[in-house]
């Protein structure tokens, strides 16, 4: 049970003691997640949960899995969001895609699961921070999609896309038994240029320059998905996929875009009406 684990017993604490800054081996770990994200925007830090962490994980996003949502739109853009009719039917604002995955949404993870106290737990918060080199990292301030639960059962994908924030943080519970393959492109766009024609060569089949990541439960993944386009491969086997994504920002404010948020999670927040959108850059979300 959630209430008689702690923290500490929720991840693989002899192999990645996160709360202990003077830890010798919570340094080698910082320096592999940064030596591995220099080099493509991406690092796992194997097995971070232990047994006991991972079974609780799992059973809470079991336990809610019925109340995913599954958006009636099936088809869309890379950058989730509508088309736009000011460029052509051959851009990649209007090349659709089917995406059939659904999504356990942040607000249905109270303050007593384990998922929520990961999340708010300052050390972990801390650790991520220095595995990214940043002095501070804030919670995603949406209330809808800062900590969720990617879903993908039998014969469902989530295709190609960007994500809003630099950086995402997930934690694999139960991969698929055969396909749901995390598939992506480094550095396809940057803050300043979408790079449309590199996006457009890869949804046209170019396979030149993605690559693929073999996860297994309980791992950790950094990813740095806001530039790179990136996606999960239609589940090929018999059982669910399940995937925790927690979120984080540089600044404080953060919220997601209430057409990208509506669209993929179904529902909005008060703070998504009050238009407070916030970004580092200018980005199409």
């Amino acid at each position: 049970m959630v209430q008689d684990l702690n923290l500490q017993q929720a991840i693989n604490h002899s192999a990645y003691p996160i709360d202990e800054p003077q830890n010798p081996h919570r340094d080698r770990v910082i320096k592999q997640v940064q030596a591995e994200l220099a080099d493509d925007g991406c690092a796992v830090i194997r097995n971070f949960f232990s047994p006991a962490g991972l079974q609780a994980l799992v059973d809470e996003a079991q336990a809610r899995q019925q109340q995913a949502y599954y958006s009636p739109n099936k088809m869309c853009n890379v950058y989730l969001g509508d088309g736009d009719e000011s460029f052509s039917q051959e851009h990649p604002r209007n090349m659709f895609m089917p995406r059939t995955n659904g999504f356990v949404t942040a607000d249905l993870f109270g303050d007593e699961t384990l998922a929520r106290q990961l999340y708010n737990w300052d050390a972990l918060n801390q650790f991520l921070a220095d595995c990214l080199g940043k002095k501070k990292l804030y919670l995603y301030e949406d209330p809808i999609s800062n900590m969720i639960v990617n879903l993908g059962k039998p014969g469902q994908q989530f295709n190609w896309h960007f994500d809003t924030n630099e950086f995402t943080i997930t934690m694999l519970l139960k991969p698929a038994e055969s396909g749901g393959q995390f598939e992506y492109v480094p550095d396809l766009r940057t803050p300043e240029d979408e790079c449309y024609d590199d996006v457009k060569a890869v949804l046209e089949g170019d396979r030149s320059r993605v690559r693929q990541l073999d996860l297994n439960a309980g791992d950790l993944q950094f990813f740095l998905g806001r530039f790179a386009l990136h996606q999960v491969t239609e589940n090929t086997g018999s059982t669910d996929r399940l995937l925790l994504i927690m979120s984080f920002t540089e600044q404080p404010g953060v919220i997601g875009n209430s057409v990208r948020v509506k669209n993929l999670y179904g529902k909005l927040a008060d703070v998504h009406r009050q238009n407070k959108t916030v970004r580092s850059d200018k980005l199409i979300d």
